[in-house]
Order: structure tokens, then sequence, then C-alpha cells
């Protein structure tokens, strides 16, 4: 059966984010926006896949800016593919992600920070050929994030809105912990939860996934090399993978920021299911 996919992205979860990193390439997402009148922008390849279907983004782009304090707006746009298993291929334009990440508490002493970060998938995709939904859907989570000395943990959870034929309304969920190792590299691992999409799509059961990457700043911290590797521990069988470049660029950083961290979005929209949440 030919089901209805979307390519988005990311996330990512993306997603990608370092700030002690967060989102991209995890599928957790963290609260912290970009700074006032910076920039990101990503290039990456990713996919997640179970024995039914595979999807994938080559290329994908991502752009990021901080257009307030505390908030940044957000935009990918895939190069889609879907890979079944016993259909034909399908590849091109994906549905394009926007988003609003709003942070709305400041990490204190003993006070993690807190923030929302929304998305709306648009559905640019041809549906007719599994590349989208044919319909707008959302993400609504809630992430929490502290830090302490080289170790940053962050993570939260919401639900994802599909008004869609064969989807419905599932709940995701992660938590993250990751370290600096000096100037040039950062390692994390996280647990990422999702829910079923829908019976009759290729996330049909729940799944709990266990994914390890990080970040490698090259001499100008400006650009970073991100990568991400997980596989389901509980549930539905599920790879998933990121592999992505990064730059930024704009203002100096404001107090309390750490330098040069990715603030993407984590990636976690190849459709509603695969690649998690966000």
């Amino acid at each position: 059966m030919k089901g209805i996919r979307t390519m988005s992205v990311l996330a990512m979860l993306a997603s990608l984010s370092i700030k002690a990193v967060a989102g991209p390439p995890f599928q957790t997402d963290d609260p912290q926006p970009i700074d006032f009148r910076n920039y990101e922008f990503y290039t990456f390849a990713a996919s997640d896949g179970t024995a039914a279907e595979t999807d994938i983004v080559t290329p994908g782009f991502e752009f990021n800016w901080g257009a307030l304090p505390n908030v940044h707006l957000h935009m990918i746009v895939p190069a889609a593919g879907i890979l079944p298993a016993d259909e034909p291929r399908a590849f091109g334009l994906g549905d394009i992600e926007l988003g609003i990440k709003l942070r709305f508490v400041q990490e204190g002493k003993h006070r993690p920070m807190l923030g929302t970060f929304t998305m709306f998938e648009i559905p640019t995709g041809n549906a007719a050929k599994g590349l989208g939904l044919g319909k707008t859907w959302y993400k609504v989570p809630l992430w929490a994030q502290k830090s302490f000395g080289p170790w940053t943990t962050y993570g939260g959870g919401g639900v994802t809105l599909v008004n869609a034929p064969g989807y419905r309304d599932y709940p995701f969920a992660g938590w993250l912990l990751q370290r600096d190792f000096g100037k040039k590299v950062t390692l994390g691992a996280e647990v990422f939860y999702h829910g079923p999409e829908g019976p009759a799509t290729p996330l049909s059961r729940p799944a709990t996934l266990v994914d390890v990457g990080g970040y490698y700043k090259f001499r100008d911290p400006g650009f970073q090399l991100l990568f991400c590797y997980g596989h389901s521990a509980i549930g539905l069988s599920e790879n998933y993978a990121y592999l992505g470049l990064y730059w930024t660029w704009g203002k100096k950083k404001a107090d309390g920021d750490k330098p040069d961290a990715p603030a993407g979005a984590a990636f976690n929209g190849m459709h509603p299911g695969l690649m998690g949440a966000l």
C-alpha cells in the first residue's frame, strides 16, 4: 500500500543545536534560541527507517534567525526521498518546516531554562508520490535545559497534531546528556520515544530509541560537523542517522550563552513518526 508520507526536518532534531548542543543532530531539542541578530545555516543528510520503509533527506537546508531576544525563527527546505520495502521509490521536494522557538524562563543557578519550539509542516511535498501529507501538521513541545560545567542535560516532550487520512495525533518525549571534551568536541547520548502515528503507516507501533552523536568544531568555531546514529531499544525496530555541516554568524554572543552552539530544530520530521518529535 502506498502510504502518504511527509519529509521535512529536524532537528531534530535537529534538528541541530549545540549550546552545549541541543537539537540536531539529535531528535530531542532544547529551549535555547540563537542570540538576537545572529544567524545559523545547516546543510545535512538524514535517514530514518523501519522494515516497511526508509525515509531520507539529502540534502536538507536549515536556516535560523534570532529575530528578537529569546526568540528565533526557523525554516527547513528538504530534498526528500521515500524507499518502501515493496513499492516504487519517490524523490522530490518534501514538506517545508517553519517554526518559532521561544524561551520564557532563563536558566539560573538552581533553575532550569524553559521554552517551546512550535513547528508547522507546510504541505509542499507531492502527497500523491508519498513526499508529503497534503495537509499542514504541527508539533507542540515543552523543553527544559540545565548545565553543570562541561555537562549539559535537556529534554521534554509534546504532541504531534496530524489531521490527515490514516494518521492520528501522537506523543513524543526525549532526554539527552552531553559533555564538552575540550574546545573542539562535544559528545552526547539520548533516549527518545514516539507514539504510533497511525495503524496503516510505517510507524504503526511506538518505539524508544537510543542515539549517540555529537559535534566537532573546526578551526573556525562558527563552522562545525554534526553527526548522530541510533536504533530502537524498545518497540518497533527503527534506525536513525544524521550528518550535517553548520555555520553561524552575527552579533557578539549574549552574556550567559555558550558561544558557537547550534540552536536549530531537532531533526524529527521526515513524516509524523519517523524522526521522532521534531
